[in-house]
């Protein structure tokens, strides 16, 4: 930490002292923006909301980030601090403390030359083969910490080469990244509606000494049948275009990986006796990705297809779950925002996926339009992992009030999803109606109601929200979760039906954003892109407060 704040130190000084010199000739451009959470957290044995340092003695987390920005004359610098107060974002049954700086950089433009160092957030293509990008609410700072350059060839090509590290918290694995990035644009004449989009990138990731030993360490356990030699380097390389013509654009992409170690959560283990589940392997892998979408007129319809085969890229093979991931594998399956069909969401599989998604969408009139989406994702093997059929209809009466309804019918593997041993799919139907209406054009009210019917996991569940804001300033709210007919006994071995109460209100004030709301929320997944996680249920209150400036 204090080798951070002395290179910051330096940082802060020199580009000061470029920006000093620099202001008597040019005015730079400031900017930030500040975020934190705060929750109070109150012990409720009927949801199993227990057992977390925050319920038995902490009784308070929070996160805060400081975002600052200066843009002058080509150069632009910036800095993060971060605070971590009894988080439980790292880990949500765990409670993690950190406070520093989470970011730096600094990017300079010299002519067709652009150089960039410190912390840098990039990716190659969809990201296949290399994603650096952040996703807070999951914990995710992937940022590269390193340098790197991007070069304009001219005529609509460029080419970008870097070098660094993962970064991990206040910290960085161990363990080196080193990539290249070369795209273009081509057109063939003002008179041709052909245009072409391709892209190559490759990376290079080599495992640290200290990661090694831990690979070979597990590999002593193993059986025969089961070691390998391990290698230090992994290769990937990908091809990508995006090929539009009028109303149709067409993107495609091939990811290779060379022979790397990664561990298989699924894989049986030869063991003295018997076998068991979860080991390291070294295979290749690789990913074929490919959307088609077509819009015209009152019809737009857009199909995507993806097949991976050992793809686990990481820093460190000895990670797991969403820790030390280079790259980021796309998600084939509708972002739901409804409370309950967003309740069972699939992360994308990088062992063994095949998906498909099909998503069209029809305007009839001004007034009214509707829209279907299919989703189906198997294992190579033939294994369901998830299927949802998902209908919307939307009505517009002028502009008094909306009507969106339709319904979701949905198959999901929790046992590969969340870990569950022994436990069947769950199949849910849900139909679900949204309803807004403005009494004036500052006040409307807007209501949801929800139902899902399913058999497994925490059984039937009613959904319903109300909502009433006063533009621009305040918005109200207030929902109730309930478990109608409940499968799953609590801490004290009882099966009860149970309320989820949340009652909120939000207050704006032009960048500034306040909201407080008491919540009682149930155990599920919560993703973000496509990368999801298993938390606990929350019983307390949280705030949140964002602005930017």
């Amino acid at each position: 930490m204090q080798h951070t704040f002395k290179i910051l130190i330096v940082f802060i000084l020199f580009a000061h002292s470029i920006v000093s010199a620099q202001e008597k000739q040019s005015k730079g451009v400031f900017s930030g923006a500040f975020e934190t959470n705060a929750n109070i957290f109150v012990r409720d044995s009927s949801i199993n909301a227990i057992n977390t340092p925050q319920y038995d003695h902490q009784f308070f987390g929070g996160e805060a980030w400081l975002n600052l920005n200066y843009t002058i004359d080509g150069l632009t610098i910036g800095a993060r601090f971060d605070m971590f107060n009894n988080s439980n974002l790292r880990n949500p049954t765990g409670s993690f403390t950190g406070i520093g700086i989470g970011r730096w950089y600094a990017k300079k433009t010299l002519n067709k030359l652009e150089l960039s160092v410190g912390y840098l957030y990039d990716q190659i293509g969809s990201g296949l083969i290399f994603r650096a990008f952040e996703t807070r609410p999951l914990f995710i700072d992937n940022a590269l910490y390193g340098v790197s350059g991007k070069y304009d060839l001219g005529k609509s090509w460029n080419v970008m080469a870097f070098a660094g590290r993962q970064k991990n918290a206040f910290e960085t694995y161990t363990g080196n990244l080193k990539g290249l990035r070369v795209e273009g644009f081509l057109s063939f004449g003002e008179e041709s509606p052909l245009t072409l989009a391709p892209g190559f990138g490759f990376v290079n990731r080599t495992i640290s000494d200290e990661n090694m030993e831990g690979v070979v360490n597990s590999l002593r356990t193993y059986q025969t049948e089961d070691r390998f030699k391990p290698n230090h380097n992994a290769y990937s390389g990908t091809f990508y275009n995006t090929l539009s013509y009028k109303s149709i654009s067409l993107f495609t992409e091939v990811a290779l990986k060379s022979n790397d170690i990664y561990y298989n959560a699924f894989a049986e283990k030869a063991e003295l006796v018997g076998s068991s589940i979860g080991k390291l392997e070294q295979k290749s892998g690789s990913v074929l990705y490919a959307s088609l979408s077509y819009a015209s007129g009152k019809l737009g319809v857009t199909g995507e297809v993806k097949r991976t085969e050992s793809f686990n890229f990481r820093i460190d093979p000895n990670l797991q779950l969403i820790r030390g991931l280079v790259n980021y594998l796309v998600p084939l399956n509708r972002q739901n925002t409804y409370r309950l069909t967003a309740r069972y969401s699939p992360a994308a599989q990088d062992i063994s996926e095949m998906a498909y998604v099909m998503d069209v969408k029809y305007k009839f009139s001004k007034a009214l339009s509707a829209g279907v989406n299919y989703s189906d994702i198997k294992t190579l093997e033939g294994d369901r992992l998830f299927q949802e059929l998902f209908t919307e209809v939307i009505y517009k009466h002028k502009r008094k009030w909306q009507l969106t309804s339709g319904i979701q019918f949905l198959t999901y593997n929790q046992e590969r999803y969340e870990m569950k041993s022994e436990v069947p799919l769950v199949k849910t139907i849900t139909p679900y109606v949204d309803f807004l209406y403005k009494f004036t054009p500052a006040k409307a009210i807007r209501a949801e109601f929800q139902y899902m019917k399913t058999k497994q996991d925490f059984g039937s569940w009613l959904f319903g929200l109300a909502e009433f804001s006063i533009a621009p300033r305040w918005i109200f709210e207030g929902s109730i979760m309930y478990n109608i007919d409940p499968k799953k006994a609590n801490s004290k071995g009882q099966i009860e039906k149970t309320i989820y109460p949340t009652a909120g209100l939000v207050f704006l004030n032009d960048a500034q954003r306040y909201s407080v709301r008491y919540v009682k929320q149930v155990e599920g997944i919560v993703c973000s892109g496509g990368i999801c996680r298993l938390e606990p249920a929350f019983s307390g209150i949280r705030f949140n407060m964002s602005t930017t400036f």
